[in-house]
C-alpha cells in the first residue's frame, strides 16, 4: 500500500536497574514498562536512535 510506513515492535528483553537515568527515560518514552512489555512504533529516525541507544535491553521485530 502506498505511503504506509514500515513499523516495528519494540520488546523490552532486559531490566533497566542500574542503567543510566537517560537509558531508564528512553525506555519509558518507548511505552515499554515491565519485562516482556512491547510496544510498536512508526520506523521513522527518531525511535530508531532510540532504540539504538537501548539496544542491549530491548528486542526488535519487524511488522
Amino acid at each position: 500500500m502506498a505511503g504506509e510506513a514500515k513499523k516495528i515492535k519494540v520488546r523490552l528483553v532486559r531490566s533497566t536497574i542500574g542503567t543510566l537515568p537517560a537509558q531508564k527515560a528512553t525506555v519509558r518514552s518507548l511505552g515499554l514498562r515491565k519485562i516482556g512489555s512491547t510496544a510498536e512504533h512508526e520506523a521513522n529516525p527518531a525511535i530508531r536512535g532510540m532504540v539504538r541507544k537501548v539496544a542491549h535491553l530491548v528486542s526488535v521485530e519487524e511488522c
